[in-house]
Order: C-alpha cells, then sequence, then structure tokens
C-alpha cells in the first residue's frame, strides 16, 4: 500500500534498488546528491546531475523534462553515505517559469522496479523558490527510510548546494545550468497548455503508468510548459504567444513574461500579447458510434478537444507524440525491470555454491531466464496492442491534416488556396522511435515561430549514411530550408510574411531558385559581405523600432507604410562573409527578433564557424537544430526519449512547391 506522505513524515524502505519518479507540469532539471550524517555533500563526485547523470548508486536524466525516473541503489552508494538527497530546480535557460509558485505542484514517487509505489510525496507550498529538496532517503539504525522534505530555495541550485556545504556549489550549479541549456537546444517544441476541462480524451488502450506518468494540466495562471527542449519544443511565456484567437490557453504568470502584456493598437504587430480565450474549449462532437464492449475505439481525425478543427487535429498529433512516447517508455522500463530481476536471481544462484554446479543450478538459471522471456513477451504484448491504435489513428489523422500539417506529397496541395488566418502551428518533419518505425508523428511547431531554425549543414549521424561530402550536405541542407520557407510562406495570409536571404558567395544559387523565380522573395538574394551588412542592418533596425513600440505602447508611432508583417531571415554559408559585427547583430536578431517579427533560419556546419570560440556557443543554443537528413537528436518534454527527425521533403520530380509559390506570388501582388 502506498504511502502519502506530508512534509517532514517518514516512511521504512523494505528495497534497495529504487526508481524515484517525478511528475510536473513543466520542465524541470532533477538531480540526486549523497551526503554525510550531517547532511553535508563533499564533493562534486557526490552529485548526479544532467552534466555527470551516473554516480555510484545514483542515475539521473541528462536533460530537463516534465517526468523524470532517478535509479538508486542503496547499496552500492559508498560507505560514508548517510543520506540520499532528490533535488529539482527550474531550468535556468529558456523561457520557462522561473518561480516554483507559477507552475503545478511537483509529484515524487518512490517504486520498486516492479513499478509498485512505495511512498509518494506532492510538494506544495512553494512560492518564490526555484530550486527544492524534494525527498531525502537516510539510514536509521542499518536500515533505509525516506523522508519527505519539500525544502525550497529562492537563490536555486547553487543557494541549495551551498546550503548542504558543497564549496563548489556555485562552480557546480553554473555546470548544471550549461548542460540543461545544451539539452534544451536539441529538444522538440512542447505542446500547447491544457486546461482540465480540455484535456485530451485519449482513445488509445495505454499500458498501466504510474501516476508519474499522467503528468498535470496547468493551472490557472501558469506559464505554459516549455520544452527541456525546444523542442523548445518553442512555446515559452517569454516569448510571444501565437497570435490565434481561436487559441484558448490560460495568460501566462506576469512574473515570467519579458514583455508588457498591454495591446498594442491593431494589426498584424500586436507581438506582445495574445487574443486567448480563458474558457475550456468544447469538445469534440461525436461522430463514431460508441466500440463495442472489449473492442478499441475506432479513431476519428479531430477527436481531441478545441475551439476549431486546425486546433482540435493539432492537438489530437500532441496526444499521439505524449502516448507513444509513455507506451514506449513502459515498454522500455518493464523490459529492463525484467533483466535487472533475472541478474538479480542468477547472482543468487551464483552466490551460493551448493548450487553452481549440477542439475539445481542449471534448473534455477532456466527458470530465471524463463520468467524474464515472459516478462518481455507480456511488456512487448502491450507495445504492440498500443501501437496498433496509434497506427490506426495515424491512418485518419494524416490524411485530414490541412497544408500547415500535411506532407508536401498529401493531396491537399493540390487545392491550395492563400489563406486568411494564421494557422496554429506548422509542421517541420516527422518524428519516430525505433519500437515503432513504423508510425511518423508530425513534428508541429508552433507559430509564430518562437526561436530560430538551424539547418545543420555539418556531419552528423545520419541513419542512412547520406551527406557523402560537403557540397551534397550544403546543398541538401538549403533544398531542406527552402522547403521550410515555401511551407512558412505558404500558411500566413497574403503580405503578412516576408523572407530574406543571405547567401554572400552565391553556393545556394540553385537551391534558391523556386523562391528567386516565382517572386516571393523581398529582394534577390544578397550577395558579399556588402550584402550581408545591407541586409542586418535593415532588419536590426526593425527589431529595434518594433521593440521601442511594442514596449513603450505606442505601436501606432511607427513610420507609415512600415511593414508590419512577420520577417524570416535565411543565412546560407555561414560564417562566409561575416565580419565580428555581422556576427553581433546576427547573435541580437536570433535572441530580440523572434518576439518582434523577425526570425532567423541558419544553413551551417558549426565546425566552420569554430574560429570564433565560444562567442557563438548561446547563438547555436537558442535554435532548433534540424537537419536535413533522419537523424535521431530530438528529444521530448515527458521522458526524454531520443526521437529519429525527418525532414519534410518536396517528392523527387514533384512541382508542388513550384505551384504553391506561384499562387503565394500572385496573392501578394493582388494584396499590395
Amino acid at each position: 500500500m502506498t504511502a502519502e506522505l506530508v512534509r517532514g513524515q517518514n516512511h521504512p524502505l523494505s528495497q534497495v534498488r529504487l526508481e524515484i519518479r517525478v511528475s510536473a507540469g513543466t520542465p524541470l532539471v532533477a538531480a540526486a546528491a549523497l551526503s554525510d550524517e550531517n547532511g553535508r555533500i563533499h564533493g562534486v563526485e557526490w552529485v548526479a546531475h544532467p552534466g555527470a547523470p551516473t554516480q555510484p548508486g545514483l542515475e539521473v536524466s541528462r536533460q530537463a523534462a516534465a517526468d523524470h525516473r532517478l535509479a538508486v541503489d542503496l547499496d552500492a552508494v559508498p560507505e560514508a553515505v548517510h543520506r540520499v538527497g532528490v533535488l529539482l530546480a527550474l531550468p535556468a535557460a529558456g523561457p520557462g517559469p522561473a518561480r516554483f509558485g507559477a507552475v503545478a505542484a511537483p509529484f515524487v514517487a518512490v517504486t520498486g522496479l516492479d513499478g509498485a509505489e512505495i511512498a509518494s510525496y506532492t510538494i506544495t507550498g512553494l512560492e518564490a523558490e526555484s530550486a527544492v529538496v524534494a525527498l531525502e532517503l537516510y539510514r536509521r539504525q542499518g536500515a533505509w527510510k525516506v523522508r519527505a522534505v519539500g525544502q525550497g530555495y529562492a537563490g536555486g541550485l547553487a543557494e541549495l548546494l551551498t546550503d548542504q556545504g558543497l564549496p563548489q556549489a556555485h562552480q557546480l550549479a553554473g555546470g548544471i545550468d550549461d548542460a540543461v541549456a545544451r539539452g534544451l537546444a536539441r529538444s522538440v517544441q512542447a505542446p500547447a497548455p491544457r486546461t482540465a476541462d480540455g484535456d485530451r480524451s485519449r482513445q488509445a488502450a495505454a499500458p498501466a503508468l504510474g501516476p508519474d506518468q499522467g503528468g498535470s494540466a496547468p493551472q490557472p495562471g501558469q506559464a505554459p510548459p516549455t520544452s527541456p527542449y525546444g523542442g523548445q519544443m518553442s512555446g515559452g511565456p517569454g516569448q510571444p504567444a501565437p497570435q490565434t484567437p481561436s487559441y484558448p490557453g490560460p495568460v501566462p504568470d506576469t512574473d515570467a513574461v519579458t514583455q508588457p502584456s498591454t495591446p498594442t493598437a491593431g494589426g498584424p504587430i500586436d507581438y506582445s500579447h495574445p487574443r486567448r480565450r480563458n474558457a475550456a474549449p468544447p469538445p469534440p462532437p461525436p461522430t463514431a458510434p460508441p466500440a463495442a464492449p472489449g473492442q478499441p475505439a475506432q479513431p476519428v481525425a479531430g477527436d481531441a478537444t478545441g475551439w476549431s478543427m486546425d486546433e482540435r487535429l493539432y492537438n489530437q498529433v500532441w496526444g499521439m507524440f505524449e502516448d507513444l512516447a509513455r507506451t514506449a517508455a513502459a515498454y522500455r522500463s518493464a523490459v529492463d525491470f525484467a533483466e535487472s530481476r533475472m541478474d538479480k536471481e542468477l547472482e543468487q544462484v551464483l552466490s551460493d555454491p551448493r548450487s553452481r554446479i549440477g542439475g539445481q543450478g542449471d534448473a534455477a538459471r532456466e527458470a530465471a531466464r524463463a520468467r524474464h522471456a515472459q516478462l518481455v513477451a507480456q511488456a512487448g504484448e502491450a507495445l504492440d496492442r498500443d501501437l496498433a491504435q496509434l497506427a490506426a489513428e495515424a491512418e485518419v489523422v494524416e490524411p485530414a491534416l490541412p497544408p500547415a500539417y500535411a506532407r508536401w506529397d498529401s493531396p491537399v496541395w493540390h487545392a491550395y488556396r492563400v489563406p486568411m488566418e494564421i494557422p496554429m502551428a506548422l509542421r517541420l518533419g516527422d518524428l519516430h522511435l525505433p519500437e515503432a518505425d513504423g508510425i511518423r508523428i508530425p513534428m508541429l511547431v508552433r507559430l509564430p515561430l518562437e526561436r530560430g531554425l538551424w539547418i545543420d549543414s555539418g556531419r552528423t549521424g545520419s541513419s542512412d549514411g547520406s551527406f557523402a561530402d560537403s557540397h551534397a550536405r550544403g546543398r541538401l541542407a538549403m533544398e531542406t530550408a527552402v522547403a521550410h520557407a515555401a511551407r512558412l510562406l505558404a500558411v500566413y495570409p497574403a503580405g503578412e510574411f516576408t523572407v530574406h536571404v543571405i547567401d554572400p558567395a552565391g553556393s545556394g544559387a540553385q537551391p534558391l531558385a523556386p523562391l528567386v523565380q516565382t517572386g516571393v522573395l523581398a529582394a534577390p538574394p544578397a550577395l558579399g559581405p556588402a550584402g550581408v551588412a545591407d541586409v542586418l542592418a535593415r532588419l536590426t533596425q526593425r527589431v529595434d523600432l518594433v521593440q521601442m513600440a511594442v514596449r513603450g505602447g505606442a505601436a501606432d508611432s511607427l513610420p507609415p507604410g512600415f511593414d508590419t508583417s512577420q520577417h524570416l531571415l535565411i543565412v546560407n554559408d555561414f560564417p562566409h562573409g561575416f565580419d565580428d559585427r555581422a556576427v553581433n547583430q546576427l547573435r541580437y536578431l536570433a535572441d530580440e527578433g523572434p518576439a518582434f517579427g523577425v526570425h532567423l533560419m541558419m544553413v551551417a556546419d558549426r565546425e566552420e564557424s569554430s574560429g570564433y570560440g565560444p562567442l557563438l556557443d548561446p547563438l547555436w543554443r537558442s535554435l532548433l537544430r534540424l537537419t536535413p537528413v533522419p537523424d535521431d537528436h530530438l528529444a521530448d518534454p515527458w521522458v526524454g526519449h531520443a526521437w529519429t527527425y525527418e525532414p519534410s521533403l518536396v517528392p523527387p520530380g514533384s512541382q508542388v512547391l513550384q505551384q504553391v509559390l506561384t499562387k503565394v506570388a500572385a496573392a501578394r501582388t493582388k494584396y499590395v
């Protein structure tokens, strides 16, 4: 029976090999610290954290996530250790909430390797704190116990570690922040927050998961969850909210907002405040008869909650992504448990001299292997069942997706018309896991883009062995960038999205041909150092003007005829043609541009810019890295799986790109 602890309460532990499960409504950093009988941490090697996830008897997550599973083996910790503390903190990097008072109360559970809960604790009563000691496992008279602590620190991890006597507290906290920032840079954008009444009702048969995997909906006034990594999966309270009137999400917490919330005067210049409804979205209409008892429900496109079909499909796609992440996590956890149990049983057989040889030992080993095979088979059956339901859902959802969410080979593009409204999100590719290689989940990012994109033209660990030479890599990366830019132009209303291109050496002329020939660019691609300086100066000046207008609440004071559309700058072959001034301007656009209508798309090999040293590290971390070939470099915000990303490319020989861009150009001519 689970012991539901309150602050200060303790409970005996009957097992030494444990799992600490953490669940929160927003990504958290999880760490574990070893300390002596006085609660003092002797050195940095006594702390397991994302930068050093494994220490004696401890293993923690490598990145920030909404769900964590920490492995603890109390028999493996050093004899000098008397306490094991579970530490949680809000990421210092990224636009997420800065205090626990702005997020749902984190839930922590201590379980056995079989998943059975031993004790749980909901950490309540936190306000300004950004780090907390959640639980403490401690020795008492030769046995181990767990105590609910809930001690928070407004000064973050540095203050927490200092309070526990670690001399290098500030250095270690800085190292943890850097490790988390690197994880954020490779994460998928977090899905939109859902109110309690608006939670998506899933029809797929779900695996048996602990309460930590159920997540928790954001509370009223809570900042939307951000990606660990961001994915950012891109949303974030410190960035402008999508300008979609139908989006019902809660207003971000004011402490986490970096720009004034006063709406500006009219028009698409309103980058600072979401036009949102605060009520829960209506449930989906019944579109299919209920399933027969004992049979899975038939999947239906748009069966999630939302104010419009666009929003329902968006929520449904993210529900599928979350279901697949948790289903795979449950399967992996079950397999890990089966292997751990078999190892323990075999160890017991070998530890007894009487059973090492002879028929008794052989029988015990065969029995252990048989139990392992049975557990793995049961986990596989549950996985197959859930994947079959998800595959059936994907088959009905994919054909129903609108152009903003659809693949380039979808028939929906044949009936394309320039839209009158901005969609909620944009598809940048597909995501899949090795357990479900046949299921592709669309990777959707919110609009307007809340962080820049980096199309990596360098050598990657691509799964198909592509990128044979640097020229082929650069060309394929540029084709990917053009496909993304074309989709952005296609999903915005006429005149509300403008694309600029910097191609100093002219190496991207052939991939850029569809954009140049159809006339959808604001101007021909800028060439040479002079062209680089001119484009960067104009866009930097634009960001400065809009920033002053928005923050001063005087958007109507902008110059007459000022272009209030969203702008995208594509930079090819960086850092060729860039001097120090241009590099600083580029960093400025990456940091400040998205909040004020200027977005960045880099096509670059990071190694080629290594001459600038660590100066450009913040730039790369601020961008969402995408690859022109399949690569397993993105993570989800729930359990941190490494997802394989596949770019959304135009099929070879297809004319869909030219046809769509021609319609965009014609609509722009009429608009002007």
